[in-house]
């Protein structure tokens, strides 16, 4: 679970790859996951994207699984 501190954009969470919790970049991205081009514009999900600044390992995990 992310939480804040004092670092310079306040988000720590833990890493799997480091087993620590280290400072993350964290964002929001929209993908579009049809391959069908005519219904790619009603495909979009948001995904959390999740990067530690230690290692570098990346997460992403989709926002609203209906």
């Amino acid at each position: 679970m992310a939480t804040t501190d004092d670092s310079f954009n306040g988000m720590t969470e833990h890493c799997d790859d480091c087993d620590l919790e280290t400072l993350h970049e964290v964002s929001v991205q929209i993908r579009t996951e049809s391959i069908k081009e005519e219904n790619a514009q009603f495909s979009r999900e948001p995904y959390r994207v999740s990067e530690c600044q230690r290692c570098g390992n990346r997460t992403s995990q989709r926002m609203n699984n209906a």
